[in-house]
């Protein structure tokens, strides 16, 4: 006989749609059995998988950690977050602010008064957010599709190239992904605690009370998704645009459904809020400096002069490939898009491997389309590491395909992250900004090098040179020299600013060349005239001289001339500069003698 039982007060609930497949139900109880869907690792608390990886990717970065500071760290985040430290200026005062959040300034401020402010303080401060969002990838990735995945997406998210050199670069976006990825974990869970349940006939028979439980953690965890989402918007505002998007889609589907009502709306509503921090900060923005977002420079650069037709399309093309294609992204993309033509797989038990939740992969796809034509309206510099929160997204849903239609994804998965490292450490087939692979650390040693030099034979001479180096000569604690050396700024080493720079000779005495752009091996687009033209007009694409002929160009001639992968660097001296200030020397003291 079957054993009487209390009776207990029970509530029906109709299930959302699409339902959710029956593995992400085990994920929701947090059932610690081995599933269906592959759960073969141990349940690792969070301060562990944060541990391993932080361990990790501190040993692969340790040859890094020392680098002075580079491009935009050295342009603008450092010189901000130093301000921070040394005045307690939430708006830097050296450098014309962008209007970007505080967060990240005052977080390195913080570790510079713990340990000092030196360079591997600060990369290892970033490695730490680094780690931070990696673990937010693997607590993800494993709470909508299982362990095994989770692992192979969160390493092939740490040695994607575009992710591995941002790793320890002091950039606010690394920060911002951090914080979104977090923020994205506890919406997505607030969304599986919410009621999603598959049943054959829609509804589920639960008592009342483990439903109100359900809805006590899915409310907390929509407060600590849009909490998270708070300190991803004081980070870097743009991270601001996916709690606004998603926001947005809950909001649509909550009268879709016909479900409008205050419950309903509390997790949009939450999200819209998280915005609200980083609007006060713009309103205290505005009252200390004058404007909004940044100086009108700044934002001319980077919104006004964005805002055309043929210039937005063009961007998001550059913007789709880097999400789709970039750095043998494409190798996930072509394989994903491939096995899509196969069957679901069969687990051991005889059930079909489970998907990512189509709700789930819905939003996923919003997020990354509000990205890419966000991205490609504003910006200046199309900078892949604005789609840093974005990688991760990509590759998630990428590999868990891979896992449901193909017997062998883990050589496939590994042939992918081969190819990453390739692209890590290879030279690049077009024209792309060192700091999305490991070419930054070419660029940066060029540049310790030639300033030396300088410090050692010329530390009082008027240096030609541009940005980067005009920071990097000018200011010493960005680690290149000891003493500031004064310099004359170009825009760049193309034909026409060497012309101009020819015409003011008298005003420097030696020049620093260096390549603005780094030179690819080999290009198609680079053959197709049309192609450099539309870069010169929408992105500011130029060809730097060759260090001789720009020599040449100058009156002078090269005494100095380095070379590491496709980065070079060289400095010119003017013989005649130099004879003029010795004769001129020579009769100041014919001078002092004859008196």
């Amino acid at each position: 006989m079957a054993q009487a039982r209390a009776p207990v007060s029970h509530a029906f609930r109709r299930t959302a749609r699409p339902k959710w497949d029956s593995s992400r139900q085990a994920s929701l109880k947090h059932n610690k059995q081995k599933s269906p869907s592959g759960e073969v690792l141990p349940e690792l608390r969070t301060i562990q998988v944060f541990a391993l990886i932080f361990t990790a990717i501190f040993l692969l970065h340790a040859p890094l950690l020392r680098l002075p500071y580079f491009w935009d760290e050295a342009g603008y985040y450092i010189p901000a977050a130093y301000d921070f430290f040394l005045h307690g200026h939430l708006i830097p005062q050296s450098v014309p602010s962008n209007a970007h959040p505080p967060l990240p300034s005052i977080y390195l401020a913080a570790w510079w008064k713990l340990s000092g402010f030196k360079p591997a303080v600060t990369r290892t401060a970033m490695l730490l957010l680094a780690a931070l969002a990696l673990a937010a990838v693997f607590r993800l990735s494993r709470m909508l599709a299982n362990s095994r995945v989770a692992v192979a997406v969160t390493a092939c998210t740490a040695i994607y190239p575009v992710w591995f050199a941002q790793s320890s670069l002091a950039h606010a976006d690394l920060a911002a992904a951090a914080f979104v990825l977090w923020g994205l974990f506890f919406y997505f869970r607030s969304l599986l605690g919410s009621g999603f349940r598959e049943h054959s006939d829609g509804l589920v028979l639960v008592s009342k009370e483990e439903a109100a439980l359900e809805k006590r953690k899915a409310r907390c965890d929509a407060m600590l998704g849009a909490l998270c989402f708070v300190f991803g918007a004081l980070s870097k505002e743009t991270s601001a645009l996916i709690p606004l998007t998603l926001a947005a889609y809950d909001f649509a589907d909550t009268l879709k459904a016909w479900r409008a009502s205050p419950r309903n709306l509390l997790r949009p509503a939450l999200l819209l809020v998280s915005a609200v921090p980083l609007g006060l900060w713009f309103v205290y923005h505005r009252l200390q400096t004058g404007f909004f977002f940044g100086n009108p420079e700044f934002f001319s650069y980077n919104v006004t002069s964005t805002l055309t037709p043929f210039r937005i399309l063009f961007s998001l093309a550059l913007r789709l490939w880097q999400t789709l294609g970039y750095m043998n992204l494409w190798l996930l993309t072509v394989a994903t898009v491939w096995v899509m033509a196969y069957p679901a797989l069969r687990e051991r038990d005889g059930s079909e491997r489970p998907r990512i939740a189509f709700p789930v992969q819905f939003r996923i796809a919003t997020i990354i389309l509000a990205n890419l034509l966000i991205f490609s309206a504003l910006g200046g510099a199309a900078l892949a590491r604005y789609l840093l929160p974005v990688y991760p997204l990509v590759i998630l849903i990428g590999i868990s395909t891979l896992r449901r239609r193909l017997a062998d994804w883990p050589w496939a998965v590994a042939v992918i992250a081969t190819a990453f490292v390739l692209a890590l450490f290879s030279p690049s087939l077009g024209y792309i900004p060192p700091e999305d692979n490991l070419s930054y650390c070419d660029y940066v040693m060029l540049h310790k090098e030639a300033a030396d030099y300088l410090q050692q034979h010329a530390p009082h001479e008027r240096v030609l040179t541009a940005w980067t180096a005009t920071d990097e000569l000018t200011k010493p604690f960005l680690g290149y020299v000891r003493q500031p050396i004064s310099v004359v700024r170009i825009e760049d080493f193309s034909f026409d600013q060497l012309q101009l720079a020819r015409v003011a000779a008298g005003q420097y005495d030696i020049a620093l060349l260096f390549s603005t752009k780094q030179e690819p091996g080999f290009s198609l687009l680079d053959r197709w005239p049309w192609w450099e033209r539309m870069s010169r007009k929408y992105f500011g694409f130029h060809r730097d001289v060759p260090p001789k002929i720009a020599a040449q160009i100058l009156g002078g001639r090269v005494t100095w001339e380095k070379r590491r992968g496709q980065q070079w660097a060289a400095i010119v001296s003017f013989d005649g500069v130099e004879n003029a200030r010795l004769t001129t020397e020579t009769r100041r003291l014919q001078r002092k003698q004859r008196l």
